[in-house]
């Protein structure tokens, strides 16, 4: 009697102690920003052709009223489960550093305390990408500009230079890739081996981070315009979504069951694509059956489409709420939903 008294209390504290655990969640994220461009003419570039600077009138106006409708969507990514915005962010369809420092003292994210990686592009239009990380949780290290060096017909493609990152998220050493591809225009066959090459040069950053550490925690984020089961994807990076098929130093893609399921990130012409991602290396993955978050892993993945970021009536019912359309500002937030992972470990 007193040695199943014993095991009862024993269970019981067992199951007591697990109850107790507690976890880090940190959020990392993806948004294009959907043309964030300021009222400054500037001449070296192609600005005139932003939408905020071919409005007639109250420019500066519709310019703060978009960084505060962002920086609001911004503030709620992954604050369901992390308590607060994205520790990493990845941006895109930006102008400029100003235009980020503006985005990062809004009323919304000022207490957050977000630092900028940007470097200024070769991209003819004159928009970048950039990384916005909240300085509590992430340090950087080591930070560069790629051009993925794209031609086509023996004459270069001026197209966004791919931005890595490498820091300590907490104590943990992670390598973030963020992506713009070469747009559809022209049509997606004519424009596709463009994407294949920007996916090659992505193949050749995570070679030389593996150089290093054969099980490097990479996260690859962008807007790629294409779809998870374009060869980009499935043929360059060589993406897996099923966990069981996952080996080491493969890259996991949970995005692709979402587009298999219908779900979009932006959409024209009535084409629902999901073109936003976050993908990763099997590092970062807790493989089926496996429950181990000693260390960083991927505990969800998701698309963050509240429904006041959807369009609820007229011609693009359904569409993400844009902020400009036909030459006029609509009040919206942008033409593309952000993406999210959730990283979770246990406390020590």
């Amino acid at each position: 009697m007193r040695r199943l008294l014993l095991l009862c209390v024993l269970l019981m504290s067992s199951l007591f102690v697990n109850a107790q655990k507690k976890y880090k969640i940190r959020t990392v994220a993806f948004y294009n920003l959907e043309n964030l461009f300021d009222t400054i003419n500037d001449t070296s570039k192609n600005d005139e052709a932003s939408p905020i600077m071919e409005l007639n009138t109250n420019k500066s106006k519709v310019y703060w009223d978009k960084i505060d409708k962002l920086g609001e969507v911004i503030s709620q990514l992954g604050k369901e489960k992390s308590k607060t915005g994205p520790a990493i962010l990845g941006v895109a369809e930006i102008e400029n550093k100003q235009v980020l420092e503006d985005l990062v003292n809004c009323k919304s994210l000022k207490k957050m305390r977000y630092g900028i990686i940007h470097f200024d592009s070769p991209d003819k239009r004159g928009i970048d990408v950039a990384l916005l990380y909240q300085q509590r949780y992430f340090k950087p290290i080591d930070y560069e500009a790629v051009n993925p060096n794209i031609y086509s017909n023996n004459r270069k493609v001026y197209t966004r230079d791919i931005l890595k990152v490498s820091g300590y998220l907490d104590d943990e050493l992670v390598h973030i890739i963020v992506n713009h591809w070469p747009s559809r225009r022209g049509g997606e066959a004519k424009s596709s081996p463009l994407r294949e090459k920007a996916a090659y040069k992505v193949n050749q950053i995570i070679d030389k981070i593996k150089e290093k550490d054969k099980n490097a925690k990479v996260m690859i984020m962008g807007d790629f315009n294409d779809d998870p089961m374009n060869k980009s994807f499935k043929k360059v990076l060589e993406t897996k979504s099923i966990k069981s098929e996952v080996k080491n130093g493969d890259i996991y893609n949970p995005y692709e069951k979402m587009f298999e399921k219908g779900l979009n990130t932006t959409a024209y012409r009535d084409n629902l694509s999901l073109f936003d991602q976050i993908l990763f290396t099997s590092s970062l993955l807790n493989k089926k059956g496996k429950k181990d978050f000693s260390n960083y892993k991927m505990f969800k993945s998701g698309i963050f489409n509240k429904r006041f970021m959807v369009q609820n009536k007229g011609r693009y019912k359904g569409y993400p709420f844009r902020s400009f359309s036909n030459g006029q500002y609509t009040g919206g937030y942008s033409d593309h939903y952000p993406v999210y992972i959730y990283l979770i470990k246990e406390k020590k």
